[in-house]
């Protein structure tokens, strides 16, 4: 695999911003990742991409799986730590690599998987396609054989993202149905004549939701989608049939769409892989990485006996596709959430359940979370340092997210989980995503579910949420003691920062509105406080965010979260949409000395009359415009101290914020 293309961050800050991911991560690399001498009472095993046996020597260095065959021989009776030292180059998995107590450090000893001094290993889940020729001479279509027996949903060409050949569409030319559409327009008779109907899928980003349905047959100017793919994503709020906003909408992945350079079709019957490239691309020297796995990583034991200490430190995970959507689509609802399985809904949903009724509050409790490349659950003491999660299908990082998020079928239950100077981008999802959804997650069955004390820091996030445009750079939902700080995050089509989840619904005592919509119907009214408490997010750089989707900000809220704070933030260029965002529920944030820059509304409350959003202290925060909607001395708000800026003349101390705020010197190039 080739390093990937990287797009410098966006000029406009008072310091130089970060110009490339490599350099950051191989400054990371450099100071946290090298192997470096042995101490007495540290073990190394030497790793090969073309490694053999379990000797893991530098005579013989072994496989990846050889190492942890040697690992699990060692750690009964560690005395020092474990280095798994990984020699440069490509590590082509065939199956997901997977971490549980046997393969954890003892006796407060660590298990570590690093980069070798100067290298930078590769994990891999894709397969590499070469053997290209031309197709099409007209067309300037490639082909290459890729072999049977898997699907993909992305593809990789000399290390950024291809996209997946698509034709767009009115939505005003498609008639919805209860069974998917009709048209009549003539500018759509050719998907009449498609050969392989069935394998495509109708895809609309929307305000905060981002769908895609797919397609069962199309014929006649009728257009028949899966169930209950369809249904999903036809009730509810933002649907796919009647979006808050109306973005881009598409028909994709049949041969017959191939018409733009950069895209690229899988006939997975034939095995044949399908690409026009772009201009300059050579197909005899382009790096094609095709992702055949659905994770990389997988690091979980059980509540009793979890995985534990446990560090990766200088790699670069990438090659994985989540095929999820393949079957059940992605009826999304918010930053990763969908809705999957078969439920009741009104007869006439089209009309009565687009925003929102009671029968679709039935599905609320039981949403699903997109599963992550690198997965850790029920698990404490891992830590995630100085590596590069890039060209992967789905989010990238998953700390403790609801058991079905996580292949070991355990989730939640993270504690003490670090990740510090990583870098994430050209990814199909968001960047990290902590925490779960489900009623576990926010009032825990055992306490040994509970997400605490979650470190994320220093970390670079830019370009990501490619395919799945509602996911942001950093979602925490539910946690105790999360510290998300010194992250910058840019380049992103919605939220850049979300902490909370649950909009209030989930919160000691209930909400009014969701007693008028029908939820507790279906899941108690809590009288307990959930879990989500004592969180931080400072320090970070936000920018250029929110550049396709709406009702987003720099930093997003929901729910109650006591004693959380947000400060010392920069936020810049939210493409007129909101600085800080506490939408329904939000209580007990403390907002302070933030710097807010070319945004519009740079502070917001959803506080409706029948929710609880409230109880916000706003102190000492400096913006360039005076509009926002949190007022002192209403719903139990605090603001004091807000310093209007004028023609760009910041004070000293917001100019402290915007210099310090980002990626610290350390781990900087």
């Amino acid at each position: 695999m080739r390093p990937t293309r990287r797009q410098p961050a966006t000029r406009g800050r008072l310091r130089t911003s970060l110009a490339a991911v490599t350099l950051l991560t191989a400054s990371a690399g450099a100071v946290l990742a090298q192997a470096g001498p042995a101490t007495a009472a540290t073990s190394t095993l030497l790793v090969a991409p073309n490694g053999t046996g379990t000797a893991c020597s530098a005579a013989k260095p072994c496989s990846l799986t050889g190492a942890k065959t040697r690992v699990r021989a060692l750690n009964d009776t560690m005395t020092g730590d474990i280095d798994v030292v990984l020699t440069g180059g490509t590590y082509r998995l065939t199956r997901p690599l997977t971490f549980t107590s046997a393969d954890s450090g003892t006796r407060g000893h660590t298990v570590t998987w690093k980069a070798a001094a100067g290298a930078r290993p590769i994990l891999t889940g894709a397969r590499k396609a070469t053997g290209w020729t031309r197709h099409d001479a007209t067309k300037n279509i490639w082909k290459a054989r890729v072999g049977t027996g898997f699907d993909t949903r992305q593809l990789y060409v000399d290390g950024i993202q291809a996209t997946r050949a698509r034709s767009t569409i009115n939505r005003s030319d498609l008639t919805p149905t209860t069974s998917g559409y009709t048209f009549t327009s003539s500018s759509l008779n050719y998907l009449d004549n498609l050969a392989r109907p069935g394998r495509t899928e109708i895809h609309g980003v929307n305000s905060f939701t981002d769908r895609y349905s797919p397609v069962s047959g199309i014929s006649d100017g009728t257009i028949t989608m899966e169930q209950p793919a369809w249904d999903n994503n036809t009730f509810g709020y933002d649907t796919l049939t009647q979006p808050f906003h109306a973005g881009a909408f598409s028909i994709e992945n049949a041969y017959e769409f191939l018409d733009a350079e950069g895209e690229w079709y899988l006939d997975d019957h034939t095995g044949t892989l399908y690409y026009k490239p772009r201009s300059g691309q050579n197909m005899s020297t382009a790096d094609v990485e095709v992702p055949t796995l659905q994770s990389v990583i997988r690091v979980g034991g059980t509540y009793s006996s979890p995985a534990t200490h446990i560090a990766f430190s200088g790699l670069q995970f990438s090659g994985t596709s989540w095929l999820g959507p393949n079957s059940h689509g992605y009826a999304n609802q918010q930053t990763g959430a969908y809705i999957s399985g078969t439920w009741d809904r009104p007869a006439d949903a089209l009309t009565s359940c687009q925003v929102g009724c009671k029968l679709f509050e039935a599905t609320r409790p039981h949403w699903h979370q997109m599963p992550s490349a690198v997965q850790v659950s029920a698990a404490d003491h891992i830590t995630f340092t100085g590596n590069r999660f890039t060209q992967l299908g789905q989010n990238a990082l998953g700390i403790g997210n609801d058991a079905n998020a996580h292949a070991t079928g355990v989730g939640l239950g993270t504690d003490t989980v670090t990740a510090l100077g990583n870098s994430f981008d050209q990814n199909a999802g968001g960047g990290i995503a902590v925490g779960g959804i489900q009623a576990d997650a926010h009032h825990p069955a055992d306490t040994r579910m509970t997400n605490r004390d979650i470190t994320l820091s220093n970390n670079l996030i830019h370009d990501v949420s490619l395919d799945y445009r509602d996911m942001s750079a950093i979602l925490a939902t539910y946690v105790n003691g999360a510290t998300i700080a010194h992250n910058e995050v840019y380049n992103l089509p919605y939220s850049g920062i979300n902490v909370g989840y649950g909009w209030g619904a989930n919160d000691a005592g209930g909400s009014r509105d969701y007693l008028d919509r029908g939820l507790y119907n279906y899941q108690p009214v809590y009288q307990t406080p959930t879990t989500a408490a004592n969180n931080h997010i400072t320090d970070n750089y936000i920018h250029d965010v929110m550049q396709q989707m709406t009702d987003g900000a720099c930093m997003y809220t929901l729910s109650a979260s006591p004693g959380s704070t947000l400060e010392r933030n920069y936020c810049r260029n939210s493409n007129r949409w909101i600085g800080i965002y506490h939408d329904e529920g939000s209580r007990n944030f403390t907002d302070t000395n933030n710097v807010f820059r070319d945004t519009g509304r740079w502070a917001n409350a959803n506080a409706g009359p029948t929710n609880n959003t409230g109880a916000l202290t706003l102190k000492d925060n400096w913006t360039a415009n005076s509009d926002t909607n949190i007022t002192d001395g209403t719903r139990g708000n605090v603001v004091t101290g807000t310093v209007v800026v004028t023609d760009g003349n910041y004070p000293a101390g917001a100019l402290t914020v915007m210099r310090n705020a980002g990626i610290q010197p350390r781990y900087r190039p």
